[in-house]
């Protein structure tokens, strides 16, 4: 396996990974489909794994473990998940060798056809099932308030999650260090990294925005900006309708490829989505239509899990956070809309994650201490007041609380308000400038400030 060999030192010598394109510009003398044929084998062998689509795929090198402690994991749809007979039947499909199965391009009708609050991807039977499932018990709060009170949670497990859907291997107590403490795991690629910080950017956006945000094109646009942020080949293609064609990988599926008809998809599917009264049925809808049209260059089936958790969020309902959803599952799931334009597989998939999810959350409910109604109240003056004391560095920050708190806080609550100003600027870290819109450069100004105005 020379040609094999030499590919495979080449990757392990890139701590980020290669691309197809940056593989071949070092062997020149390697043709494209021979490269393609030892790639596939080395990812077989274990001796490389792939994150990405299409041209921004990127293949990494797996470090090796002793045949001795190394797991075994078939690639087989997991038994202990429940299926419909439908699925099954899905399932059968999908799981034939790629020449075996039909090459099916977009089908248009598949969303034309779908008529918000008439047609049901979801029975009702299976949405009151799901809402017995999530319900938290404030179903009149502000949006976003039960996502809030458990964000901390929230960050860890759905980035780690989703990010290891797409073939990440960080841990989830790496995840945990990663967004809790700022600290990188050892011998990890920096593209895993950037991709759990990613999904962190993007979940913050969500839940400090549930209550205007909504499946229109700014919101999706910008939670795709996030995810992919410094994650594909041309950085043009963040949080834009892509411009080109794309190949699904191990699929006989071909997206659309034309510009102007992915965007008059994007737009239609936007609008019906809106419309959905139901919050589980507006759920699926997202995890279903999104990947089919492949609105983007990549990171699509991202964008769909976490848009799919709006509703959620807005509704406060426990969140979908795919904890211990399998690989193997999600992907012959996806396959199956591809190919076949049927949901059945990914539905039981999706009720199945979800019970998961609340399982996890159920756990941590009781022990959750309840919101407190001041700081709920006063969320938006509490962090406007904490990013003007930290951005006006000089300033007594006494003054800065007093000003802010007069001016926008009624005289019975001053005294509460202050308060809690006083106890969240004391536990400020590096682990929540996001929600007071902060950056690093501005934190770490304000704490030399700090510094120096003690010791004088």
């Amino acid at each position: 396996m020379p040609f094999a060999a030499d590919l495979l030192k080449s990757i392990q010598a890139s701590a980020d990974g290669l691309t197809i394109g940056e593989l071949l510009s070092l062997h020149p003398d390697v043709a494209r489909r021979t490269a393609q044929r030892w790639i596939s084998r080395l990812i077989d062998e274990g001796r490389l794994t792939a994150f990405g689509e299409t041209r921004a795929r990127r293949y990494v090198a797996v470090k090796t473990i002793p045949a001795a402690v190394a797991p075994v994991q078939e690639d087989v749809f997991p038994s202990y998940i429940p299926l419909s007979a439908d699925s099954h039947d899905i399932l059968s499909y999908v799981n034939q060798p790629l020449e075996a199965r039909k090459p099916i391009g977009y089908q248009q009708d598949f969303l034309d056809s779908y008529q918000p609050n008439q047609t049901w991807y979801l029975s009702e039977s299976l949405r009151r099932q799901l809402r017995k499932m999530g319900s938290t018990g404030q179903a009149g709060a502000p949006a976003g308030t039960y996502s809030r009170a458990i964000l901390n949670r929230l960050l860890i497990d759905l980035s780690w999650a989703s990010s290891h859907l797409e073939g990440n291997t960080y841990s989830r107590l790496d995840t945990r260090e990663l967004i809790e403490h700022g600290r990188v795991a050892e011998g990890k690629a920096a593209i895993e990294t950037q991709m759990i910080l990613n999904h962190k950017t993007a979940i913050e956006l969500l839940i400090e925005n549930a209550e205007p945000v909504g499946f229109n094109r700014y919101t999706i646009l910008n939670l795709h900006s996030a995810l992919s942020e410094n994650l594909l080949p041309n950085p043009a293609d963040e949080g834009r309708i892509r411009q080109h064609a794309v190949e699904i990988g191990k699929s006989v599926y071909r997206p659309l490829s034309a510009p102007q008809p992915i965007d008059t998809a994007f737009d239609l599917l936007l609008d019906k989505a809106n419309q959905i009264a139901d919050p589980f049925e507006q759920s699926f809808f997202a995890m279903v239509h999104l990947p089919y049209l492949q609105p983007f260059a990549d990171i699509n089936k991202r964008t769909s899990r976490l848009a799919a958790n709006l509703p959620l969020f807005r509704d406060n309902l426990c969140p979908l956070t795919f904890l211990d959803v399998p690989e193997q599952a999600y992907s012959r799931a996806i396959l199956g809309l591809y190919e076949l334009t049927r949901v059945e597989l990914l539905r039981d998939l999706y009720v199945w994650a979800y019970e998961r999810s609340t399982q996890e959350y159920l756990a941590i409910k009781q022990d959750r201490a309840e919101p407190d109604p001041t700081r709920l109240a006063y969320r938006d003056v509490i962090k406007q007041t904490i990013r003007d004391i930290v951005t006006r560095a000089g300033e007594n920050p006494l003054t800065v609380i007093q000003q802010g708190v007069a001016k926008h806080v009624s005289t019975a609550n001053r005294d509460n308000v202050q308060a809690l100003i006083v106890e969240e600027l004391r536990r400020l870290h590096e682990g929540v400038l996001a929600r007071y819109g902060l950056r690093p450069s501005e934190f770490v100004a304000w704490k030399a400030q700090q510094a120096k105005g003690s010791s004088s």
